[in-house]
């Protein structure tokens, strides 16, 4: 039987099913559960499934599951119709938010789930009052989606109530309170997360990081720096990603200084997944400024024991199609400087097929490279049949061994 990770990969759906009806493990069922409800291609099949997971599986985690994974896949109508509710198709969406408000009482609590599930999905603010009371209610798994169901609606007043139930409460509800409060914003949320940042659990700390970055400025930056030495790695990438954020959102009159103090921090623990955290922003990211900061970041926080990943994603930009992040790529091999870049460099140069990459690795080779380089770039001039290439390298093979010059502003 393949991995469950491998069915989520290849999209195994009718084994997914298989494993959510006929395994005779609870956890395995949960998890076929949240990957159907995660995959486009479930289907109509897979639909059927999962409502008959609601309506039958004797596990309470796998029936919720199945709950949050027909919301998700938006089968509204097929999941209260397991549940013996039915809801009109069409309507306004505060009068379809008044039918989920009364089933926030209902006497089954997997309808009270789906209906905290479809008041988050509709946005209405004329629900967060009843499910700020519904945090009260006697089932946990309840509690936990309304706290998420209030983070989707982002209204900043319910933070007060959800901060109340940071503590005490089961795991599951702690991490969707902490959750929906860095999308809900504002002092009371900042200082309830605030609270709990050394909470002795991992998987609370780093909720609690990764919320933290949705504040959209500076003041949850000391915090996040203190998580930076953390035992847990991935609470140290989950800081390192809420720095990014908040740096390409934070006033430009402070992003250099709070840059600068940040990199300070970073560079001296010399921690490998801190780098890795930079090397996936800079190869997954999707918002350009977040995207720049990571590479200029990696140039000034790699270390021995981290050089070698901080090159590789470097090398992999030098041809990306902002120019700004190439500049800093370049910037960021020549601060990191000696024999294994001048390498990396030198081989981009003979594999790459790039004219973007060869030029700027020739180029960058101004910056760190020695006889070898020069040697490698007097040939490049003479053989290569781009005017781009030639220029570089010629203008680098002029400063080989002269004192670098910076490569632009930092105007991100």
């Amino acid at each position: 039987m393949p991995s469950l990770f491998g069915l989520e990969r290849d999209k195994d759906v009718e084994t997914l099913r298989e494993l959510l009806t006929s395994s005779d493990n609870p956890t395995i069922r949960k998890r076929a559960a949240e990957i159907l409800g995660n995959l486009d291609e479930t289907g109509q099949d897979g639909i059927e499934s999962l409502v008959s997971a609601v309506q039958n599986d004797d596990n309470e985690a796998v029936r919720a599951a199945a709950i949050d994974a027909l919301t998700s896949l938006e089968a509204i109508n097929a999941l209260l119709a397991a549940l013996g509710r039915d809801v009109p198709d069409s309507g306004a969406d505060w009068a379809k938010a008044e039918t989920f408000v009364r089933d926030l009482n209902a006497e089954a609590p997997e309808l009270r789930m789906a209906a905290a599930n479809v008041l988050g999905q509709i946005g209405s603010e004329n629900a967060v009052r009843p499910l700020v009371a519904a945090l009260e209610d006697a089932d946990p798994r309840v509690r936990a989606r309304v706290a998420r169901a209030i983070g989707q609606i982002r209204n900043p007043t319910a933070a007060g109530a959800l901060v109340d139930h940071l503590h005490g409460e089961p795991l599951p509800v702690r991490r969707e309170v902490a959750d929906a409060l860095g999308y809900l914003g504002g002092d009371d949320a900042l200082e309830g997360l605030l609270s709990i940042a050394d909470d002795e659990n991992e998987v609370m700390r780093r909720t609690v990081a990764t919320s933290l970055g949705r504040f959209g400025d500076a003041r949850p930056i000391e915090t996040l720096v203190d998580m930076l030495g953390d035992e847990s790695d991935l609470v140290r990438r989950g800081a390192v990603f809420s720095l990014i954020e908040i740096l390409s959102n934070v006033d430009s009159s402070k992003s250099d200084e709070l840059r600068q103090s940040i990199v300070d921090r970073m560079s001296a623990s010399d921690d490998p997944s801190i780098v890795e955290s930079l090397a996936e922003i800079v190869d997954e990211g999707t918002q350009l400024h977040q995207r720049r900061n990571a590479v200029w970041m990696l140039g000034r926080v790699a270390g021995e024991q981290s050089e070698k990943p901080a090159i590789e994603a470097l090398i992999g930009v030098l041809d990306d199609e902002d120019h700004l992040i190439q500049q800093f790529a370049a910037t960021s091999l020549a601060e990191i400087g000696g024999r294994t870049v001048e390498t990396a460099l030198l081989t981009a140069i003979d594999e790459s097929t790039s004219e973007d990459t060869v030029a700027m690795a020739a180029y960058t080779l101004g910056k760190v490279g020695g006889d070898r380089s020069k040697r490698r770039l007097e040939r490049l001039v003479d053989d290569t049949e781009s005017e781009e290439v030639r220029s570089r390298a010629f203008s680098a093979m002029s400063k080989i061994r002269s004192e670098p010059d910076d490569l632009g502003d930092m105007n991100f």
